[in-house]
């Protein structure tokens, strides 16, 4: 059973699960942090409060949030197959991560920023800084340790979503074990990825946390 096929198909799936996870978390960055700064900004209580701007972002966080990740997959099918031509495999997998990652990276976000100290964001308000410098320089620069723990927690949210992602032929480690574990009950080999995927899962806990503790100026 544990032929060499095997072991490279293993193989090649963590390295497609770490490639969706990655790149997935990668891009839902690219629009979650400003989805997630424009509503801290927007709020009653932000820099510039604007009650329109924040119901409509908040809506939408809220709405693809709500959706279980299984069905929003199946929702964006026809989105995906317009986007890279095909609606199953690993780049295909990574469109509805993508958009399953953004609101709750924005999310994440907005509650890293919370924290930060409004004494501060005065202070360099009354010094003259413009409200793009307060939120480079100040907020994200303040708030850095709690995004950084953010970005771990996103990281392996998005790394469970790509194993659900194998119920229809995502790809990874959790197509094997839908393949191998549920339809052919080789259940040693689903146990295999199962770890494989708890350690994945520890190892950007490990690093994440590192990093954090790293730059927490508390410490």
């Amino acid at each position: 059973m544990w032929s060499k096929e095997v072991t490279q198909m293993i193989i090649s799936g963590v390295g497609e699960t770490l490639y969706m996870t990655l790149v997935s978390t990668l891009l839902g960055y690219v629009f979650g942090l400003p989805m997630g700064v424009l509503l801290k900004v927007s709020d009653k209580e932000g820099l510039r409060p604007n009650a329109v701007l924040y119901k409509i972002l908040d809506v939408i966080a809220n709405i693809f949030r709500s959706i279980p990740f299984l069905i929003l997959l199946i929702l964006l099918i026809p989105f995906t197959r317009f986007v890279v031509g095909k609606s199953y495999g690993t780049t295909a997998t990574i469109v509805p991560l993508t958009i399953a990652a953004i609101p709750f990276i924005a999310r994440m976000v907005e509650s890293s920023l919370n924290e930060v100290d409004a004494g501060v964001i005065e202070a360099a308000r009354s010094m003259g800084a413009s409200d793009i410098r307060i939120v480079i320089k100040v907020m994200l620069v303040e708030a850095r340790t709690s995004l950084i723990s953010g970005a771990t927690i996103a990281t392996g949210t998005i790394l469970g979503y790509s194993a659900m992602a194998g119920t229809v032929g995502g790809g990874g480690l959790g197509d094997i074990a839908i393949r191998y574990g549920y339809y052919r009950y080789e259940s040693d080999i689903m146990i295999v990825t199962v770890i494989l995927l708890v350690v994945l899962v520890q190892l950007f806990q490990s690093i994440g946390m590192f990093i954090a503790n790293r730059l927490d100026k508390r410490k």
